[in-house]
């Protein structure tokens, strides 16, 4: 192989996306506690937080996961139609597709965030869905935010902007 090819192939094969997933306790949390169980394989990208319903996540909780250097922000909670407390996943929906709308505007792609439903027993499309956002956030590259030499003060004066407006 060529020296040239390899230097240009090293920044890309050395990107391990930062990925932070939002999940229900009853619904994603157990899918993925189980795919760990069962000893399913699959990136190592996703960091979770666990709250008790996708339906307790606010707009300031995504917006600070990028500001603190996420690559990608997943939301995965029930199914539709069987939320333990019956609308907290079609809440989350709409709150993430707002949400996409704001960080557009503060110049991240919006396929960085996506609200996935992951059913309990469901530990394969755990895995599976933790696959398709790294595959998709290696294909986006890192994050604008923090790949144009933005400080963190920076970053986080353009996110309050937006949620200011």
């Amino acid at each position: 192989m060529e020296a040239s090819k390899v230097i240009s192939a090293a920044p890309e094969a050395a990107f391990v996306p930062k990925i932070l997933a939002l999940v229900c306790t009853y619904c994603t949390y157990t899918a993925a506690d189980m795919a760990g169980s069962a000893r399913m394989q699959y990136p190592a990208t996703v960091r979770i937080v666990k709250y008790l319903c996708t339906g307790r996540i606010d707009i300031l909780h995504i917006l600070k996961a990028f500001e603190a250097g996420a690559d990608a922000v997943m939301v995965s909670g029930c199914e539709a139609g069987s939320c333990h407390f019956l609308e907290g996943n079609l809440r989350a929906r709409e709150r993430v597709e707002y949400a996409k709308k704001l960080i557009a505007e503060v110049g991240l792609e919006p396929e960085r965030l996506e609200m996935f439903e992951v059913a309990a027993s469901d530990a394969p499309k755990w895995v599976q869905v933790v696959r398709e956002m790294t595959e998709r956030v290696k294909r986006l590259g890192p994050s604008p935010l923090h790949r144009v030499g933005e400080s963190p003060a920076q970053v986080a004066a353009a996110v309050q902007r937006v949620v200011a407006q």
